[in-house]
């Protein structure tokens, strides 16, 4: 079978108009970087590919990470016709004439075609319903690609015959790797310039690049193209020019060593020290270096309910929100929901009782003995559970006054959550604290 992605345009017009990062586009999952978490051996995506046993697909993920490369290679590996339309352009006509060559083309030659669409999530519901009955029948194969989550952005019967893929932005390593590799190649990239390029500007790259390879091997080229020669004759990209071509200044980060922890832990203390200035400047600091926002997220969520508790149950709430609002709208708009849940966690008043209270209790657990189930607490809903004596004795909290009625939920009498005198634990400490009075006075009873 003939290339199906051959292209009458000489080769040398389209490497001198065409940009590194699309000459350097992968061919085959061998070339292909990052996504191991869907690609890696023996993963979904990559035996059905090797299988050929592809059905329709949405890749979602950010800009940059390949999700264009995925569908061309894919086409490849499984002999298909590749076509592409653009959900911000493609007409409603643009589909029907795919899908009627499609048909024509399977049922005269047996070749089945991949129908690539580019931000699928910009077609509106009449657009997308279209593509439904030749992707049920498998008369095409549709690969969708966006940046909005599918299940929000993409219509629910389409979504419900395509399985989802999550595409992650590619770490710094992978990027440093499709960097040298555009450095050495002769033929594609830029090995035929004398370029000598220092680490520490390919790094930089690397982290400022957002997880973005377009962007990293786009601004490789123009540090390149742009730069003459020294006087020995090479090209030296340095951490300035770097600094230059991706038009964003270096602060002293790295992504995944020293500074990447230690700020990151300062920004944590600074929350949990009651600093918000102090935790507003790391997080300014991350989020200007490029740090994954998703990770700060996770990691206000961790604080609001580790440090702050229920000092400030709506701390909680608030972090959750934010993380839920970082998904949603992305940078740089995420920025200020960060910097929200990050001011109002340093400002809340402080408890760790909570974390506390679930690491004795984890603990216990892993080194003691395993509590039975007291009988009166026992499920009942099953025949015969109250000829074992299930459920004899359960008193129900809300027939007495106040929905609270004192018996034992552990066969041991023991203590792991102990509320402090602060913000609104002081009120859970006031409730808790009569509800054990109570309960001593009824074991008190009991044992006369």
């Amino acid at each position: 079978m003939g290339d199906l992605f051959a292209d009458s345009t000489p080769a040398a017009t389209v490497a001198a108009a065409t940009p590194l990062a699309a000459r350097m586009r992968p061919r085959t999952l061998e070339e292909y970087a990052g996504q191991e978490h869907i690609l890696g051996p023996g993963k979904l995506l990559r035996r059905a590919i090797e299988a050929d046993r592809i059905s329709s697909i949405i890749l979602f993920g950010p800009p940059g990470v390949g999700k264009t490369t995925l569908a061309q290679i894919i086409a490849r590996a499984t002999e298909s016709r590749f076509e592409r339309l653009s959900g911000v352009e493609g007409s409603v006509a643009d589909m029907r004439r795919v899908i009627a060559g499609a048909g024509n083309r399977l049922e005269t030659s047996g070749v089945r075609t991949i129908l690539f669409i580019d931000e699928i999530h910009r077609f509106n519901k009449a657009q997308q319903d279209i593509l439904l009955p030749d992707v049920e029948s498998g008369v095409i194969r549709l690969i969708g690609a966006t940046t909005h989550n599918p299940f929000f952005y993409i219509n629910s019967p389409l979504v419900s015959r395509s399985q989802v893929f999550q595409l992650e932005a590619l770490s710094p390593e992978s990027l440093l790797g499709l960097m040298r590799r555009a450095l050495a190649d002769t033929e594609r990239g830029l090995g035929a310039y004398p370029v000598r390029a220092e680490e520490e500007a390919l790094r930089h790259l690397a982290v400022t690049g957002d997880g973005d390879a377009r962007k990293c091997l786009n601004a490789l080229e123009v540090g390149v193209l742009t730069t003459p020669a020294g006087a020995d004759g090479f090209i030296h990209f340095t951490r300035g020019v770097a600094e230059e071509s991706i038009q964003k200044k270096a602060v002293v980060y790295d992504g995944d060593e020293d500074q990447h922890y230690d700020t990151i832990s300062a920004f944590i203390k600074s929350m949990r020290g009651s600093d918000p200035d102090a935790a507003i400047y790391w997080l300014a600091k991350m989020l200007y270096a490029g740090e994954d926002i998703r990770f700060i997220a996770r990691r206000i969520v961790i604080c609001a309910s580790e440090d702050v508790g229920m000092a400030d149950p709506q701390a909680l709430v608030l972090a959750v929100a934010a993380q839920q609002a970082v998904e949603f709208v992305g940078m740089p708009e995420a920025q200020i929901p960060l910097a929200q849940a990050a001011i109002y966690i340093a400002t809340a008043p402080k408890s760790n009782r909570a974390y506390a209270a679930i690491g004795k209790a984890m603990t216990e657990v892993k080194q003691g003995v395993t509590l039975p189930v007291l009988k009166h607490l026992r499920d009942t809903h099953y025949k015969s559970a109250k000829k074992l004596g299930h459920g004899e004795g359960y008193q129900y909290a809300h027939d007495y006054e106040g929905g609270y009625v004192p018996q034992a939920y552990l066969p041991e009498g023991r203590i792991y959550y102990e509320p402090t005198e602060t913000g609104y634990e002081k009120r859970v400490k006031e409730r808790l604290d009569y509800w054990r009075a109570l309960f001593e006075e009824e074991q008190t009873r009991k044992k006369k």
